[in-house]
């Protein structure tokens, strides 16, 4: 590993310093503090040679990236990095009542600027900066075991891809590292976004061939927690991908390999079992790192009285609200009511408890019921069993919601309508997917023309694109920014 801490900290590096004090303190456990200071080299040098020399602290490493981005970015509705809240915000899934909070304002009324708080660049930059570190030090490693090097490699790169997957749709072309070479990084221009898609398929294929079907815990055991991604997961994600690059024949195949792991996943008929920790249906969770608190979700979302500005800034859309069917039990279960005051809100349900209690839920991720929908829109598409097989994916959900067999037209145009309208009331405020899925069909500019008026901002095509910090320009003269900022 390279010497970064002499450098200028550079979009790649900031936020990694505080959190390599974790590995270090590994270091300490294992070979004591006198050791440790005699050893002229740089920290991170030291960390490289010392953490991948077993398998107990190689795997540490990998541990504390899950126990970061649980925390960070990806922590479901955190009030200061939740991507499922902030793009339900800047989408039509949520109504903002945190009025003089700018962040949540600013997401809501699609007015970003290039100093808006939080911002989704910054905290996965730092984790595929870690990524590199972890791929580099384990490929250079002569110590481990080989089965825990490939496990260890291949969560690695999963995850770098699942950061890139992320970044590059919320933000477009964004730098492509996959060193930690500083001097290279610190002055990176944008990637252009298909280059960036090649880079996820490749790391998600080499996952793929490195990853356990089973669930393996940090000893490499087989365990019954969902929260180290395996060869599902990895397949998972890569059936997303190539959805979001209109591959509908791999992304069907892909999804398939999923469905049809049978023993590993079905989908849960009972709905408030969905979101429990390690359901059948779950492809990839995130356990808290917080005692007694089961998801931030439930601690955001869920309304005890009316919204306001601290701990409970949102409440669901009345579109989002209009949009599910009469009888739809995700109605019923996946969203709760609360009036206050003589207003009637709605709210996200599916999480059902915040803290102080029993950890009974983890953060979902990726789960099953989204590879039927990804398989349904590529047959519908033209690929595997065709408009049949669509609609028989379409209505496998349907059916767990309580609802009738599709009978609508069977026309391409008609069934990608239906299925996209599945997947609004199905993976509502789950990490961005209703923002996403706008964006890439070309329906943002339709819907959001119509929304962002309505909750009082003004919309430009050029909003769909996040802001990049100016803060990450100014330390880079090679990245430029997106139109409008």
């Amino acid at each position: 590993m390279k010497n970064i801490s002499s450098s200028s900290f550079s979009q790649l590096l900031r936020g990694y310093a505080p959190k390599i004090g974790f590995y270090i303190f590994l270091i300490f456990l294992i070979s004591g503090c006198k050791k440790f200071v005699e050893i002229p080299a740089p920290t991170n040098q030291l960390v490289a040679s010392t953490v991948y020399a077993n398998n107990a602290t190689a795997a540490a490493v990998l541990t504390g990236i899950y126990s970061n981005m649980e925390s960070y970015v990806f922590n479901g509705a955190s009030t200061t990095n939740g991507i499922g809240l902030y793009t339900g915000l800047s989408a039509d899934e949520l109504t903002n009542y945190a009025l003089s909070s700018q962040g949540e304002q600013q997401y809501y009324l699609n007015a970003l600027n290039n100093t808006s708080h939080p911002d989704f660049w910054t905290e996965p930059y730092s984790f595929i900066y870690e990524c590199n570190a972890a791929i580099e030090g384990l490929t250079n490693s002569t110590t481990l075991s080989e089965p825990v090097k490939q496990q260890l490699l291949g969560e690695a790169k999963f995850v770098r891809a699942f950061m890139y997957f992320y970044l590059t749709n919320l933000y477009g072309d964004v730098p492509l590292a996959t060193t930690t070479n500083y001097q290279v990084d610190n002055v990176l221009s944008r990637t252009p976004q298909a280059l960036v898609y090649q880079q996820i398929i490749a790391d998600l294929i080499s996952a793929q061939s490195l990853l356990s079907d089973s669930y393996l815990d940090p000893s490499n055991a087989v365990t019954s927690e969902r929260v180290r991604p395996n060869k599902g997961a990895a397949t998972a994600l890569l059936a997303r991908v190539y959805l979001y690059t209109n591959d509908w024949k791999d992304a069907e195949t892909q999804a398939s390999a999923v469905i049809n792991n049978t023993t590993n996943y079905t989908l849960v008929n009972n709905l408030n079992g969905v979101f429990l920790a390690n359901s059948t249906e779950a492809i990839w969770q995130l356990q808290s790192t917080i005692p007694n608190v089961n998801t931030q979700d439930a601690i955001t979302y869920i309304l005890t009285a009316g919204p306001n500005n601290a701990n409970h800034p949102v409440a669901l859309s009345p579109s989002l609200v209009k949009a599910f069917e009469s009888g739809d039990q995700r109605m019923a279960e996946w969203v709760g009511i609360n009036t206050f005051n003589g207003t009637t809100y709605y709210y996200a349900y599916k999480y059902k408890v915040g803290f102080g209690q029993p950890v009974t839920e983890y953060e979902m991720l990726m789960r099953l019921a989204e590879q039927y929908l990804i398989r349904a829109e590529t047959e519908a598409n033209g690929a595997g069993g065709g408009t049949n097989s669509a609609v028989q994916d379409l209505n496998i959900i349907r059916n767990r919601a309580g609802l009738a067999n599709y009978s609508g037209a069977t026309d391409k145009a008609s069934l990608v309508t239906a299925i996209l309208h599945e997947r609004q009331v199905e993976l509502f405020t789950e990490l961005g997917h209703r923002w996403l899925d706008l964006k890439r069909t070309a329906t943002v500019n339709a819907v959001m023309s119509v929304v962002t008026p309505q909750k009082g901002g003004t919309w430009d095509a050029n909003w769909q694109l996040y802001p990049i910090p100016r803060t990450e320009i100014q330390v880079n003269p090679n990245l430029k920014q997106n139109p409008g900022y």
